[in-house]
């Protein structure tokens, strides 16, 4: 329930019953002669499992997640030398603007969708590297360094986050989706207050370099890191409720609007550090 990525599918809410992705016949039990009523083959039910297409695997949600991730890292790596060498306040303000704002409304079309698009993952992937390209760019010019913190940082505390989910067995409750989804919306409509505040020239603080700003930065790093644990408790239902194995896409756009969220926050939190 906390990412609407995943609430737009069946299969990952739960509201989908097992086996969806796997029909079966019922095949009508034969009278043999001189004996009890048998069935010709199939499970103790009768029903004979008849394969509907591929299941989605965690291997497909890893591999499909690495490429989308690589698709942002390649693209933030393209957009970072280009303005590197082509600096001007205007290009980063207006390209880290529109990058954001087309990578906001492809999310949005892409997951909205019945069947997410491979093409519509990669491009999502690509539009959101620029953003992180010129993000970084803004944060490593004013603190060299702070670009290989970040993404070290990011994929520790991604891995951390797994390896706890996996190993303390977390459970995650209908009690705890809504308060991650409650308190996500309302971080989102925060942060949507303060930038028309900021367009109309007046700051509040949030996102600047004071305690306000740290504050929140570290309560959207708090929010990104339980979103992930949804994420994945998401991953383990769709697989548990043998989703078709397209839907592994809709899975890596998920986890990878999550990774970039997260990556944001520490790269902001490193910056108070390093002042």
């Amino acid at each position: 329930m906390a990412n609407p990525i995943f609430t737009q599918s069946e299969t990952f809410s739960g509201r989908a019953p097992r086996g969806h992705a796997r029909g079966y016949a019922q095949y009508p039990s034969q009278q043999y002669p001189g004996g009890p009523e048998q069935e010709v083959y199939g499970d103790a039910t009768g029903r004979i499992p008849v394969e509907t297409g591929e299941l989605m695997t965690y291997d497909d949600v890893i591999a499909k997640t690495g490429l989308a991730l690589f698709g942002v890292a390649a693209s933030a790596f393209a957009a970072y030398q280009y303005l590197a060498m082509h600096y001007t306040p205007a290009l980063m303000t207006g390209g880290l603007l529109i990058s954001a704002i087309v990578g906001f409304l492809t999310v949005l079309i892409v997951a909205g969708r019945r069947k997410v698009s491979p093409v519509g993952v990669i491009v999502y992937s690509l539009v959101e590297g620029v953003f992180i390209g010129i993000l970084t760019l803004m944060f490593e010019s004013m603190y060299p360094g702070i670009a290989l913190q970040a993404v070290v940082g990011t994929f520790a505390a991604a891995g951390a986050t797994l390896a706890a989910y996996k190993f303390f067995n977390i459970r995650v409750s209908d009690k705890f989706r809504k308060w991650v989804v409650i308190m996500t919306m309302a971080f989102a409509a925060l942060m949507l207050v303060n930038l028309v505040l900021a367009l109309v020239g007046l700051n509040t603080g949030m996102a600047g370099f004071g305690l306000m700003g740290l504050v929140i930065s570290l309560l959207g790093a708090g929010l990104a890191v339980f979103n992930l644990i949804v994420d994945f408790d998401y991953v383990e239902r769709a697989v548990a409720n043998q989703a078709p194995a397209s839907e592994s896409w809709r899975a890596a756009l998920g986890i990878t609007v999550t990774m970039v969220w997260l990556y944001t926050e520490i790269l902001r939190i490193l910056s108070y550090m390093r002042r």
